[in-house]
């Protein structure tokens, strides 16, 4: 009897600790500020270089904490801040684009979800016109292994700026870590090359606007197979 006594008992604590089983998971976040593709003038200055900005976003349902990721685009070194509210603040550099998301988090169910990821540009002093941001590589991607089709393959990427001015992208590729210029000023996002199979190659964008600013996407490496 004891036994049969003991059994239920430990069922019963199994079945009520098993509760978390039926927490939702979290859901992602709705950003808020510094808006989407657009140069943030607001922050508290701290120097003629940086600035604290404030970043917001709406409840994500289920979530009892988040965890803010900024990424700063020039260097791709990033800054996290964890908190329970739905705001947080980070010193960042001025005149500098910057990306962000928000992953919400629930001390019931461990599965954890990004909101999308939102551009802006840090304003810096009497800033009137903004650098476009480094270009979006699409595809290859860094690492990505490529399977030519007739020998060719296409490059694709996106170019965004906070003052919708670009002109023009130049487009970069070789074997080695300094490619060369293969196809100069572009208005497209695409762009059909030739290649060798089973080769490394590497490659990259500049994005020039009509005020004559640039950006560059970083060095992006692929390799091909036959």
């Amino acid at each position: 009897m004891r036994k049969i006594l003991a059994l239920v008992l430990l069922n019963c604590f199994f079945i009520s600790c098993g509760g978390s089983k039926d927490t939702p998971a979290p859901e992602a976040a709705t950003l808020s500020s510094p808006s989407n593709n657009e140069a943030c003038t607001t922050g508290t200055v701290l120097s003629e270089t940086e600035n604290k900005i404030r970043f917001n976003w709406a409840v994500g349902p289920n979530a009892d904490s988040y965890l803010l990721t900024v990424t700063n685009l020039l260097t791709q070194v990033q800054q996290s801040q964890a908190t329970t509210t739905t705001s947080a603040e980070l010193t960042l550099k001025r005149n500098t684009p910057y990306s962000w998301y928000v992953t919400s988090k629930s001390s019931k169910n461990p599965t954890t979800v990004n909101s999308p990821t939102w551009k802006f540009y840090n304003a810096g002093l009497a800033s009137s016109n903004y650098p476009p941001y480094p270009a979006e590589i699409v595809s290859p991607t860094l690492g990505q292994v490529v399977t030519p089709t007739a020998g060719k393959i296409t490059l694709q990427w996106q170019g965004s700026d906070a003052d919708n001015d670009i002109i023009n992208y130049d487009i970069y590729l070789g074997t080695t870590t300094t490619p060369i210029i293969i196809q100069p000023q572009t208005t497209a996002t695409t762009y059909n090359t030739t290649i060798s199979p089973n080769t490394t190659y590497y490659w990259k964008v500049i994005t020039r606007d009509a005020k004559g600013n640039k950006s560059d996407s970083g060095l992006f490496e692929f390799t091909t197979s036959n």
